[in-house]
């Protein structure tokens, strides 16, 4: 039996994006976000989180990113529409509304839930230790990661000559 107060206001947020390149392994990139309570008003990412999620995948991949996303309000906002313009080598499609079947990143969370499903730690570090874990050996999985993108039955041929990145 596990006790939960419920009274803490603190948890655990996750951005990721699974990238491509012709003729290399699909790559997970993620970014793993802890809210403290009283420090930050938005418990989730904010565009400056993705925007430093975009900033690493970029150095990592060195080379332009082709983001496809879903329709987020923080996706979709005018201080994220302002942190896209400012860099050159980003561009950005939105998904359709309500098409989670489309975004093969929802089915790294799916997977991910799954893997922590009937666990419980003890605190939000914990917690946060054993998601990066997971996340970390998902990242080493190419074939999981083939498997996701394949699920969703895009067409990913008109990116042949620019990295994808979904989220």
């Amino acid at each position: 039996m596990v006790t939960v107060t419920g009274g803490s206001n603190k948890r655990v947020s996750l951005a990721a994006l699974i990238a491509i390149k012709p003729g290399g392994a699909p790559r997970l990139i993620y970014r793993v976000h802890r809210s403290r309570r009283g420090k930050d008003k938005r418990k989730g990412f904010t565009e400056t989180g993705y925007a430093h999620l975009f900033d690493a995948a970029h150095q990592q991949l060195a080379g332009p990113l082709v983001v496809v996303w879903d329709n987020s309000s923080t996706h979709t906002s005018a201080a994220m529409t302002g942190l896209i313009e400012t860099r050159q080598w980003l561009t950005v499609y939105q998904l359709p509304p309500y098409a989670h079947e489309l975004n093969p990143v929802e089915l790294v969370w799916s997977h991910l839930k799954r893997s922590l499903a009937n666990l419980a730690k003890g605190n939000l570090a914990q917690l946060t230790a054993l998601v990066k874990t997971r996340l970390r050996r998902m990242q080493y999985r190419p074939g999981l990661l083939d498997g996701f993108l394949a699920s969703t039955r895009l067409d990913l041929t008109p990116f042949s000559n620019r990295s994808l990145a979904g989220y």
